[in-house]
């Protein structure tokens, strides 16, 4: 059975990356002409028809990072006051399913998220005060402050930029993708050393997959 599940990182003509993209989504953008250039590894060869005159099939080849024409709306996410959406998935990832109470590592049912600060003390629901915790540690800590409830915060949350919500957003990232980001992230971030997949790729899509 084929592996089709390796995404696709696309950025604008800057090289800013913008989000995760399907093959068939990067094939449409190929059609369009939207491609300005590519990088990293051959992740597909996707196989049309084949051309009347000539008899050759049409071959197009497609990396792991592709660059494309950009918009205004693009271009903002790249300042650094623009602040990312915030959902459970992308929190849990960026404090890498460790609960920041007890040190716990915790698959996605059994995390919660925390105001640091709660909302019931006008605590906001904002990526710098909200963690990922347990629920047991959630429960305990109840609608106190770490301070309140006598325990100690493992680490400051803190708000991504947009290339590390990119990474958050992720899934089995490949090296050369990951390297291509973590050149976009702040020196101090602490993604930086997360662990990456470094599959095989250069998958053949027949004709008609596309």
């Amino acid at each position: 059975m084929l592996d089709l599940s390796n995404q696709i990182l696309r950025t604008d003509v800057s090289g800013m990356p913008l989000e995760w993209i399907t093959y068939q989504e990067a094939a449409r953008l190929y059609y369009l002409d939207q491609v300005v250039f590519s990088c990293g590894r051959l992740l597909y060869r996707v196989r049309g028809g084949y051309n009347a005159v000539s008899g050759h099939r049409s071959i197009l080849e497609l990396n792991s990072i592709i660059a494309t024409n950009g918009s205004v709306q693009a271009s903002l996410k790249g300042h650094s006051n623009y602040t990312p959406p915030l959902d459970n998935k992308a929190l849990f990832r960026r404090d890498d399913h460790i609960c920041m109470y007890c040190g716990g590592r915790f698959r996605t049912s059994g995390l919660s998220r925390d105001h640091v600060t709660p909302i019931s003390q006008s605590g906001q629901d904002v990526w710098t005060n909200v963690v990922a915790a347990c629920k047991r540690c959630n429960n305990d800590k109840a609608g106190r402050t770490p301070e309140q409830a006598g325990m100690q915060l493992l680490a400051v949350p803190f708000k991504p930029t947009h290339a590390e919500y990119v990474y958050l957003q992720g899934r089995r990232i490949l090296a050369d993708q990951m390297e291509f980001l973590r050149a976009h992230f702040p020196r101090t971030s602490p993604l930086r050393h997360r662990s990456v997949s470094d599959e095989l790729a250069g998958v053949d899509v027949p004709s008609g997959w596309a």
